[in-house]
Order: structure tokens, then sequence, then C-alpha cells
């Protein structure tokens, strides 16, 4: 991979998706568009949402090669740590890619990453591609769509959210994203509840 500056690399990473993490009263929701696109859209069925492990996902924007590899690599890690130590937790994982991407920095993933699940309670993470680790808020969102979205969480979102409140804030805040972003599309939207009882797609 050709070196890169920072700039360049959030470049590349803000250009091509919608994704986004709510934190509702029992949970996460977790949501994304399904569209890959370079200079012209190359599917309509890009899987962007993945399930690590039981009780956490990630929603992926940037370089699809990139992102897959990462999935790959997440959860054999994950695998490892739970044969010999139990349940890993939302913050360890954040951590652990965090470390790996920062590692990289050099010649970084083209990647933008939330880490979202539930242990003791909800959690959710934002990673940028040189392993910047953004807590504390109650939703996130990346990729080129992520203005749109964030407009709509933020003039929406109250605390408290019923899971149901949080799928439907989720569907509108993609779908916004999907009406006025060029980069955000494809057939559905990908949305996924984690609570105390795991990890489960919304159909």
């Amino acid at each position: 991979m050709i070196q890169m500056d920072s700039e360049k690399v959030m470049e590349r990473v803000a250009k091509g998706t919608t994704t986004l993490g709510i934190i509702f009263k029992d949970g996460v929701v977790m949501a994304s568009d399904r569209q890959s696109t370079a200079a012209y859209i190359e599917s309509r069925f890009e899987k962007k949402l993945h399930k690590i492990t039981d009780n956490l996902a990630i929603t992926t924007a940037g370089v699809v090669g990139d992102l897959q590899y990462l999935v790959r690599l997440l959860r054999v890690e994950a695998n490892l740590y739970e044969m010999g130590n139990g349940d890993l937790t939302v913050r360890s994982m954040a951590t652990l890619l965090s470390n790996i991407l920062h590692s990289n920095r050099w010649y970084p993933y083209i990647v933008g990453v939330l880490i979202g699940g539930y242990d003791k309670g909800p959690k959710l993470f934002s990673i940028d591609p040189l392993g910047g680790l953004g807590s504390g808020e109650q939703f996130f969102s990346t990729g080129s769509g992520s203005p749109i979205a964030l407009g709509v969480l933020e003039t929406s979102y109250i605390e408290g959210l019923t899971e149901q409140q949080a799928i439907e804030l989720a569907e509108k805040a993609i779908g916004a994203a999907k009406e006025r972003d060029i980069y955000t599309g494809g057939k559905k939207i990908d949305i996924a509840v984690i609570d105390k009882k795991g990890f489960r797609l919304v159909e």
C-alpha cells in the first residue's frame, strides 16, 4: 500500500456509505446501507454490518478489502480470547482494533468503524483509520452520508429511547442519507439490535 497522509486517508473513508450506532435504554442499535461505490456503484448488496461475537458487532465504512480483512481478523481474535478467558468486553475489542490501526498508521487501513455491543450495559465506540477511539456519545455515524444522518439523530434522539424507537430512528437517519447522499444507497438497510439477549438482525 502506498503511504498516505492522514488527511487523504480521512477523505477516502468519508466516501461511499452511511453507518450508525445508537444507544437505547436496554441496548444498542446498529445500522448501515448496502451500497458499495467507487467511480460507479460496484454493488447494491455490500454487507457493512457484521456480527463479531454474540454480544458485539461492527459497522464498516471505507475500502472494502481492508474492511473484510479486519472483520476476519477480529473474529479470529475474539474466538481465541474467548476460548481461554470467557466473554470479551466491547471496550476490549474496541481497544484491540484501535491498537491494530494505530500500529499501521504509516500504511493505514482506509476504514472508519463503529463497534457496539452489550456487557453490563450498552456500549458504543467510533474508531478512525489511525486508531483514534471515540466514546461517550449516545450515537455515532460514519461515511459520506454521516452529516445527514447525524442531523436526523441530533434533532430526534432522546434519552431513554425504547428498542422500537431506536430502530425507527436508525431507519429514518439512514433513509435520509440515501435520499441526499449519492454514495449511500443499495437495495436495503441492515439493522441489528444488541442487548442482554445477544445479537439479532431486525427483519
